[in-house]
């Protein structure tokens, strides 16, 4: 497959393309050369304004909330058949857009992105209340409602897969959305966009507005036609952003930062948990907030991991994103590059030992690669280990009881994720019930579904995305009493 050049893009505002009001541009940056792969408009405070009244126009007055659901799973299903049938041109857009390999982009990403608007699509179609019997003669049920205009603010790390999770649940609800993607990696809500109008989706009901999100993002959080906003980003700007939607008293769905612990124990196939270990700390180049990048293992294997992941990372190929051998492609942009390279740097101060990578690889190309990393020896309390890296590093502490191990995996502020690998049944359960996490993977990582919901506890946010538990988070529950004496 060849490394596209996508055209210069507008704002798809009310089922229209148009540039921003301002005229202004940004430039996106191809994060395997670091060059300019084109420009999109660079929306302002009219545009979004413009994009919230045509989501309002859709959602008051359009047939989008009264349509039976089954016709909105119709058209929800279609988007899944197109995203399909344009699956190579979504695979090139995602590659050159976030860095990410094509062959990842297209076994996880893509299919995963179809997967969700079929799996929506059936929600959809089930939207039901509830009758209840009440001490008096009456006649008296429950049924959910869309919310009315949402708001979905999403990370550069996985564009089409946060965006979709958000849209289709939203969409399948009855809702209407204004989408603002991540300003590195906006390509693929445009291209979705796209997709969306030539299924069915009517005017206005999805509009995606692309520009900076100290403007944009700030904007929909605040503005008064907005009456949910769906988050996936850091927990430092979700804490903000909760925090002006809590003053507006509007809902939102927060889906923040990570820093999962997966614990090896004594009992562990070894060779399928080193494996899993790998997977969960390089998966999309460590951009992953449900990733693993604290591996705690049982002191009696805590050298022989060392050594079978010095060997082993060092191995991972790392490279070209459009070369269907790479499993690791570059960090998304320059900052996060520097950020990785910055926490590195501080955990050789702190006493860490590289056990393999730590440092920038490919620097010929101009891209932004970062060698996998495997650090040993850091103390508990080490910012490398306490902090989200966000970054394909993999810190390596040793623990000699159960108890130390939980204690271990629940001493940050995260609770994104987690996991453990043994082959004792009894633990898994036992284990799995200890830990402080939204999901926990037993003898694998990111195994991921449309059914399964995930979200944080502490401070990697709360509400959850997947499954019908996120559909619930887009409607809202009318109680209905009839008098019948």
């Amino acid at each position: 497959m060849g490394r596209p050049e996508p055209e210069p893009r507008a704002l798809f505002i009310g089922g229209e393309w148009r540039g921003a009001a301002s005229g202004a541009t940004r430039e996106v940056i191809d994060p395997s050369t670091g060059q300019v792969v084109t420009t999109v408009a660079e929306a302002d405070v009219e545009d979004l304004d413009a994009a919230v009244a045509a989501a309002r126009r859709a959602f008051d007055e359009g047939p989008w909330a009264s349509m039976p659901g089954r016709e909105r799973a119709r058209i929800l299903h279609r988007v899944a058949d197109l995203i399909r049938r344009r699956e190579d041109d979504l695979v090139a857009t995602e590659s050159v857009d976030v860095g990410k390999p094509v062959s990842l982009c297209r076994a996880v990403d893509v299919a995963t992105v179809a997967e969700q608007y079929e799996y929506c699509s059936a929600l959809a179609q089930g939207v039901d209340g509830a009758t209840r019997r009440l001490p008096f003669p009456s006649h008296a049920y429950t049924v959910r409602e869309p919310l009315g205009v949402v708001g979905a603010i999403t990370p550069f790390n996985f564009p089409l897969i946060l965006s979709s999770s958000k849209i289709a649940a939203a969409l399948a609800a009855g809702n209407t959305v204004v989408h603002k993607p991540a300003e590195e990696t906006p390509l693929s809500a445009l291209l979705m966009a796209e997709i969306l109008a030539e299924a069915g989706v009517p005017d206005g009901v999805l509009n995606v507005v692309t520009g900076a999100g100290t403007v944009i993002g700030e904007a929909l959080l605040r503005h008064p036609g907005v009456d949910k906003v769906a988050f996936t980003g850091s927990t430092a700007v979700g804490r903000h952003a909760a925090s002006v939607a809590g003053r507006m008293l509007k809902p939102v769905t927060m889906e923040l930062g990570g820093n999962a612990a997966n614990i090896v124990f004594e009992d562990a196939d070894l060779e399928s948990a080193i494996g899993a270990v790998i997977k969960g700390f390089v998966f999309n180049t460590g951009q992953f907030c449900m990733g693993g990048p604290r591996l705690l293992v049982h002191r009696s294997l805590y050298d022989t991991a060392l050594g079978i992941l010095e060997g082993a990372v060092a191995g991972v190929p790392v490279g070209d994103p459009f070369d269907p051998a790479t499993v690791v492609g570059p960090m998304t942009g320059e900052r996060h590059l520097a950020k990785v390279e910055e926490y590195v740097r501080i955990a050789r101060e702190e006493g860490g030992r590289v056990i393999t990578g730590g440092a920038r690889v490919h620097e010929e190309t101009g891209g932004f690669y970062y060698a996998p990393t495997v650090i040993a020896d850091l103390t508990n309390d080490a910012r490398a280990v306490q902090e989200e890296i966000f970054g394909p590093v993999l810190t390596v502490q040793p623990f000699d009881t159960e108890d130390e191990a939980v204690a271990l995996a629940n001493s940050t502020p995260y609770g994104l994720a987690s996991g453990l690998q043994t082959q004792n049944l009894t633990r898994a359960h036992r284990v799995a019930g200890r830990l402080k996490a939204g999901i926990v993977w037993v003898n694998d990582w990111a195994m991921l579904d449309p059914a399964i919901p995930f979200g944080g506890v502490k401070q990697s946010g709360y509400g959850r995305e997947y499954g019908p538990e996120a559909l619930e988070a887009y409607t809202k529950v009318k109680s209905v009493v009839i008098k019948l004496t």
